[in-house]
């Protein structure tokens, strides 16, 4: 098990503040107490819970041309045909996965081929189940195109989930399960799928980034 890079900052700030805010308790109190040992094991435990957020477990990654693979750990939230407006502007299917406080964060590619299209788009932080947050919130937005077919997938900020990281760019050639992004705290991905895609997932289905199929593609 390891940290993710993207905990780094976030951890050194939150150790030294936890450490000036137990020393100047200490030095304010001016003795070892139960309250003082109450706060540092409090801070420890506080300290360890962000620490899992960013956690980077090792993963058997899938590599299947005609598998789509899940992009995010969390739990199946939507699974409908709708319209996709911002890119492909027809039908497709939507899949959803709700990632909370509690799933590892990392964003993984769900195809492999080349990126066709990465846009950011500031927004709402409506909360990440919200039907409107795939239009509304705060996200980023891309295209991977394999060859065959264009798989859309969308970084969602919710309520408390407000910093989307990707480090795709538009022309680059990805492999399907590496890293795409990051979304600090949880929240939602979207996937925009061709009509003919075979769905291999039901509602309120678990799922781990890398490793679980959403869909197999037609042949």
């Amino acid at each position: 098990m390891y940290l993710h890079k993207e905990g780094f900052s976030t951890l050194i700030i939150l150790a030294l503040t936890l450490v000036l805010i137990n020393f100047g308790v200490y030095f304010a109190l001016g003795e070892v107490n139960f309250f003082l040992i109450g706060l540092v094991v409090a801070s420890i435990i506080f300290f360890l819970m962000v620490s899992s957020f960013f956690r980077n477990p090792k993963r058997n990654l899938i590599q299947n041309d005609e598998l789509i693979i899940s992009p995010c750990d969390g739990k199946v939230v939507v699974i409908e045909e709708t319209n996709e407006s911002e890119y492909f502007k027809d039908r497709r299917i939507q899949i959803s996965i709700f990632m909370s406080p509690a799933n590892v964060h990392i964003n993984r590619n769900p195809i492999k081929g080349k990126v066709e299209y990465v846009k950011y788009h500031p927004g709402k932080y409506l909360v990440a189940w919200h039907p409107k947050s795939s239009t509304e919130n705060e996200r980023n937005t891309v295209v991977i195109n394999n060859g065959t077919a264009s798989v859309l997938f969308r970084q969602i900020a919710g309520k408390v989930a407000r910093k989307i990281v990707c480090y795709l760019k538009g022309g680059e050639n990805v492999m399907q399960g590496s890293e795409m992004g990051f979304i600090k705290f949880g929240s939602r991905v979207d996937l925009f799928l061709p009509l003919d895609s075979k769905v291999e997932v039901r509602l309120q289905q678990p799922v781990t980034g890398g490793e679980s199929i959403i869909a197999r593609l037609k042949k």
